[in-house]
């Protein structure tokens, strides 16, 4: 029998179910025996309170003949085994759609946190092929990718942030961009992906500082744009195009945006749909010093409040993939 108890009850022989979002709890699987009090505290200390068991499935603490350590979310781990891990995952035939979703929220992250530590041309090349499988997912999986945008965490640190803003800017393109052959969609979903790398030049303490920036802080941010499109052009890992959503990400159609205050056509239609994505998913997100929205609400302000920032075809397509 399944049931919910408070974490304080969690005892040695229990078999947990745990939440399948990827960001919900410390373990890479979802469910199994607690053999430890160190798995507890685990749970604990990432802020679970109460968590749900299958009575059937526990037993007594007494049989448990050695303590084993459940698998823990690592970001620290090489890029390209985890593009390799996503990839398998990805091609297994007998995952769901929901599975696969989460595999793409979980390696995703991991292969950023990964990247950011050092974004060399090896590194973002092998960024690049764990991102193809992404894309062809997207392109041609209708389920995993209504999935994906129903499980995309609205947590916020960069990486997430990326992750969102690639699954976003993927899945509007696939609307506004595929009949189009002169669009390279790989080199496309990893510009999406990227699209913050210039954060890897900007001082941590003012990415993560939990109130508004200061004027001076804010013109470093600014920056960000144009240190990760250099970052690119020095690689040469992605075409010019795609490295234009890195550059433009945050121009706006009625030109007050930046770096280069660009204005409606001017703005590549690459730059336009992440500058759609990176804004709506900032709206959604939780963050210290401003209100959190719905999805529905990000969309009723951007529309009311916003509208004039993006290109219309692209904004109107945008909110149909909420439909």
């Amino acid at each position: 029998m399944k049931k919910t108890i408070p974490i304080e009850h969690l005892k040695i022989g229990m078999f947990v179910e745990l939440p399948r979002a990827w960001h919900a709890h410390p373990f890479l699987r979802n469910s199994f025996t607690i053999t430890s009090k160190k798995q507890i505290q685990k749970l604990i200390d990432h802020g679970i309170r109460e968590v749900a068991i299958n009575d059937a499935k526990g037993i007594q603490a007494d049989q448990i003949k050695k303590e084993i350590d459940q698998p823990e979310k690592n970001f620290g781990e090489d890029l390209k085994e985890t593009a390799d891990r996503l990839k398998e995952i990805l091609t297994d035939k007998e995952a769901s759609p929901e599975d696969k979703a989460q595999a793409v929220q979980l390696h995703s992250v991991d292969m950023l946190r990964s990247l950011w530590k050092n974004p060399s041309a090896e590194r973002i090349s092998d960024f690049k092929q764990g991102v193809v499988n992404v894309v062809d997912l997207i392109l041609t999986d209708d389920a995993t990718n209504s999935h994906l945008l129903k499980l995309t965490s609205y947590d916020y640190d960069t990486y997430i942030h990326s992750v969102n803003v690639g699954v976003l800017g993927l899945s509007l393109s696939k609307v506004l961009l595929r009949k189009g052959e002169r669009h390279d969609m790989h080199a496309l979903g990893a510009g999406f992906f990227l699209h913050d790398l210039g954060k890897v030049n900007i001082d941590e303490a003012i990415i993560k500082k939990p109130g508004k920036l200061t004027d001076e802080e804010m013109d470093i941010m600014r920056k960000h744009p144009s240190m990760g499109f250099k970052i690119l052009q020095e690689t040469k890992q992605i075409s010019i195009e795609s490295r234009l959503i890195v550059l433009q990400h945050h121009e706006r159609h009625n030109g007050g945006g930046y770096p280069r205050k660009l204005r409606g056509e001017d703005i590549h239609i690459y730059g336009r749909i992440c500058s759609v994505a990176d804004v709506f998913d900032a709206l959604v997100s939780k963050r210290p010093y401003k209100a959190q929205l719905s999805p529905f609400g990000a969309l009723k302000l951007m529309k009311e409040e916003m509208l004039d920032h993006f290109h219309k075809d692209v904004f109107e397509k945008f909110v149909l993939l909420f439909k």
